[in-house]
C-alpha cells in the first residue's frame, strides 16, 4: 500500500480540539520513538495512535508519518487490514497487563479497578483479534 492509496485524513473542524489532538499525536509519536530504545515500551501502538491523531489534525503530518521509512510500513499494513507483527501484538498486550496489574495494586476504588479490568480485556481482545502480519524472511 503506497501512501497515496491510504485513506484521506478527515480533519476536525474545531480549532481547539484539532490543536489538542495534534499535541496528543506528537506526544504519542515521542512515546513510540522512546519505545524504539526502551524494550518495555511498545512502539507500534503509539505510532498508530499518532497517525490517527494526525489524520484528524494535520494532513501534512499524517502524510509525513505514513510515508516515514521506519514507521510508514506498519501504519500502511494496519490500515490495509494486514494486521500487526506477532511481536508487536504480544508486547502491547503484555505491557498493558503489567501496567494494569501495578495500577490495580495502587488504586483502592473498586469501580476504578473494575473499569480498568474491563478496558484491559476489551483492548486485549481487539489487539489479539487483529490479523497477524507475517514478516518476510530476509
Amino acid at each position: 500500500m503506497t501512501p497515496t492509496s491510504l485513506p484521506k485524513p478527515k480533519v476536525l473542524t474545531n480549532p481547539l480540539i484539532r490543536r489538542m489532538v495534534f499535541i496528543f499525536g506528537w506526544f504519542s509519536f515521542v512515546m513510540g520513538l522512546v519505545g524504539v530504545f526502551l524494550p518495555l515500551l511498545p512502539t507500534t501502538p503509539f505510532i498508530l495512535l499518532a497517525a490517527a491523531c494526525f489524520a484528524r489534525s494535520s494532513p501534512k503530518f499524517y502524510s509525513w508519518i505514513t510515508s516515514h521509512p521506519r514507521f510508514g510500513p506498519s501504519i500502511a499494513n494496519y490500515l490495509a487490514g494486514k494486521g500487526l507483527p506477532l511481536k508487536a501484538k504480544l508486547m502491547a498486550v503484555t505491557l498493558l497487563w503489567i501496567s494494569v496489574g501495578v495500577t490495580l495494586v495502587i488504586v483502592s476504588l473498586l469501580w476504578a479497578k473494575i473499569a480498568m479490568l474491563i478496558t484491559a480485556l476489551a483492548v486485549s481482545a481487539y489487539i489479539l483479534r487483529l490479523p497477524t502480519l507475517e514478516l518476510e524472511k530476509l
